[in-house]
This record gives C-alpha cells, sequence and structure tokens, in this order.
C-alpha cells in the first residue's frame, strides 16, 4: 500500500470565531460563538468555577485553523473529570494511594553519600508536611527496593481522594502520575506548593545526576513537556480553589 492509499488523519477545522466564557445554571463555562461545547460522552463543558472555565476557554481560543485536544491538556482533563470520573472514584482513589505507598519522597539513594543527604533535605520536610497537613505518615526507605508504607497512611489518602470532587481527584491523579508521588500532588492542590517546583523535587535525583553527568536531549525535551503538564496542573488546582460565588 502506498501513502496516497492511506486514509489520512486530519484534525478536525476550528468551526467557530469567538470564544467567551458564561455562567450557567450548574456552574461556568466556555463558550464557542455563544455554544456550551460537550464532551466525548455528550456532557456539557461546565466547570465549577470562573477561573477554570477561563482556563478551558484560554485552550479553545488557542486553536486556529485546526482543533487539536493534544494541545488542549486542560479541556481534555475536563472532559476525564466530566466523562469518566464519577464511574471510577474508587478505582481512582486506589490509584492514589498506590502511588503513595510508592512515594517517590520516600525512596532515598543508598549510594552516592552526597546524593542521599541532599534527598533527605529536599524530601524530608515533604514528609513531615504530609503527617502535619494530612495526618499521612510515610517511612523513608533507603535504595530502591520496595518497601511496604503503614496500611493506616495509604488508607487516610484513599479516603481524602474520595472526600474531593470529580474535577479535584482528576487533578490529583493527573499530578501523582506526574510526580510519582501522591504527598506531592496534594501539596500542589492545595496550594502549599507551586506545580513546578513540585515537579522538580520530583525528579531531583535525575537533576543532581544530570548535573554530574549532563542531560541528553531527548530527556530534556520529556522535562520541557512535563515541566508543561506541571504548569497546566498549577493553574488548574488554582482555579479550582477560586471561590464559586466569585467573579459573578
Amino acid at each position: 500500500m502506498t501513502g496516497q492509499d492511506e486514509p489520512s488523519l486530519t484534525l478536525p477545522r476550528r468551526f467557530y470565531r469567538s470564544v467567551d466564557v458564561a455562567r450557567l445554571e450548574r456552574g461556568y463555562a466556555p463558550q464557542l460563538d455563544g455554544r456550551t461545547p460537550r464532551s466525548p460522552q455528550n456532557a456539557l463543558l461546565v466547570a465549577p468555577t470562573e477561573a477554570l472555565a477561563r482556563l478551558l476557554a484560554e485552550e479553545w481560543d488557542a486553536q486556529r485553523e485546526v482543533i487539536d485536544t493534544a494541545r488542549m491538556p486542560a479541556v481534555r482533563l475536563a472532559f476525564t473529570a466530566l466523562d469518566r470520573v464519577a464511574q471510577v472514584r474508587a478505582e481512582m482513589a486506589d490509584e492514589i494511594a498506590r502511588f503513595g505507598g510508592a512515594d517517590v519522597i520516600c525512596y532515598l539513594a543508598d549510594a552516592p553519600a552526597d546524593l542521599a543527604e541532599a534527598e533527605a533535605e529536599v524530601w524530608g520536610p515533604w514528609r513531615d508536611w504530609a503527617e502535619r497537613r494530612l495526618e499521612v505518615s510515610l517511612l523513608p526507605v533507603r535504595g530502591v527496593i520496595h518497601q511496604p508504607q503503614p496500611a493506616a497512611a495509604l488508607e487516610r489518602l484513599r479516603g481524602l481522594a474520595l472526600a474531593e470532587d470529580d474535577f479535584a481527584l482528576a487533578g490529583l491523579a493527573y499530578g501523582a502520575a506526574l510526580f510519582g508521588s501522591a504527598v506531592l500532588a496534594y501539596a500542589v492542590r492545595l496550594g502549599d506548593l507551586s506545580a513546578v517546583d513540585a515537579f522538580e523535587i520530583s525528579r531531583f535525583d535525575e537533576a543532581f545526576q544530570a548535573r554530574r553527568w549532563g542531560l541528553d536531549a531527548e530527556a530534556e525535551h520529556r522535562r520541557e513537556a512535563m515541566t508543561a503538564d506541571a504548569v497546566m496542573l498549577g493553574r488548574w488546582f488554582a482555579a479550582l480553589r477560586q471561590d464559586p460565588a466569585e467573579g459573578a
């Protein structure tokens, strides 16, 4: 089969001229020529706060000739919150607890000694934060071999996740996967840590080794892409923390 015989994969063309935000009965929504876009499962794209709706509208407005959802991470996360979270809340809470059970900030290098000391200095305060702020006590581990964390801590993480609304739970699951850390995801959720700082903390050992040995182009490209994801997540949680009554 030649390339001409293969079906072409084309993105949908931008079909709207204006983008705005409107207050609706159930929240706030981006407006495309005065109409509310819908999710893949046909749910209206309505956000709980005006700030989040404006973040979503910004991504719609950034599309030019075509609509590329690969460049719309907040919209995709909102679709997840609308279409999927309600059906899999328990599974998502379990996944967040599993990230806590293997949280990156608990696994200290056994060598070299200067890396282990630096990790303890950077990660230790966030384990302390988790105990103080979340009532979650996680134990430090030396080396990469998995060690179980206290069952009570993981159950606490699971309960905290289940107490979140669908939009926050979607963000927490996204953050836990991005950082490899339930603790850092919660710190961003609560506004005690910026998402970019959380990402840098999560990759502290990688950055340490890169300073010593250098970072290849592929790893640098991956870091830049993940930093962009962190920026979006920080804006997502900041928008969710806005009082829904504000901006009316």
